[in-house]
């Protein structure tokens, strides 16, 4: 499944395995879906918004290859069984779909109470409905792939459902590690710093906003921070993601990869 190609250098090749990626309409989901699809695999993209039909079009027309579109609420479990119902095989499940949003503590409006709790169900039960179904449609050698954070290992003020929402993507994961093990399946966890996103860029402008700063300098300090400098793209988080997925990690489980640029912050 992996060739080398060149010094330092690594090609993927999943032609026959099929591979659904959820919350793959833009950002890190869609970076990881076309690095799939142009490593041959038959790949599905999952979104709650129809959106994710003219990105699987785009997908297609960009590579030549017939590109699956679900649009699905994964906090419903029906749902997802009835979205899932056509696929008789998956080999791989990257659940990347999630929210991130502000939830001060001390905003006690309804509103607030509601954006946690949509997080909660969108990141922890979401990701639990869609693996559950998935799993009647794995076998040995599947791999499922969980897209945490940085601060599902460290935290940020202010963000407490989405921290404890990706802490929680990555005990879910260690379980499912040991108990799907003996079934050849690997669980693993991808977790990403900072990403040029449409999420992390809000997420950055509400961080500036509530400290009285500017944007562009939080954004500096940010990449000062890390080892390697710059701002990372979503296309740059793919190859973790098909490592993961690929024979050359099949005895990698029950791991949170951070995928960082070295970020020492927290």
């Amino acid at each position: 499944m992996t060739r080398p190609v060149g010094p330092g250098t690594v090609s993927f090749d999943f032609a026959g395995r099929r591979v659904l990626v959820t919350g793959a309409s833009r950002g890190i989901g869609l970076g990881v879906a076309e690095g799939f699809v142009a490593a041959g695999a038959d790949v599905t993209i999952l979104a709650s918004g129809n959106e994710v039909e003219e990105t699987a079009r785009m997908l297609a027309g960009r590579h030549g290859r017939e590109v699956g579109a679900i649009v699905c609420d994964i906090t419903n479990q029906d749902g997802v069984d009835a979205a899932l119902a056509p696929f008789e095989r998956i080999d791989v499940l990257v659940n990347n779909a999630g929210l991130e949003l502000v939830t001060p503590l001390t905003d006690r409006s309804e509103e607030t109470i509601s954006v946690f709790e949509r997080i909660v169900e969108i990141n922890v039960l979401g990701t639990y409905h869609v693996t559950r179904t998935a799993l009647t449609r794995m076998g040995p050698g599947g791999r499922i792939i969980i897209t945490s954070s940085m601060w599902g290992k460290t935290a940020v003020a202010e963000f407490s459902a989405y921290c404890s929402s990706k802490h929680a993507n990555i005990g879910f994961m260690r379980s499912l590690a040991m108990e799907l093990g003996p079934r050849g399946i690997s669980v693993n966890a991808v977790c990403p710093g900072w990403v040029r996103t449409a999420a992390s860029m809000r997420s950055l402008a509400i961080m500036a906003s509530r400290s009285g700063g500017k944007e562009s300098e939080l954004l500096d300090e940010i990449v000062d921070a890390q080892a390697i400098g710059g701002l990372m793209e979503p296309e740059d988080m793919a190859m973790t993601y098909l490592f993961l997925a690929s024979d050359a990690a099949s005895n990698i489980t029950g791991q949170a990869i951070s995928v960082d640029r070295g970020d020492f912050i927290g």
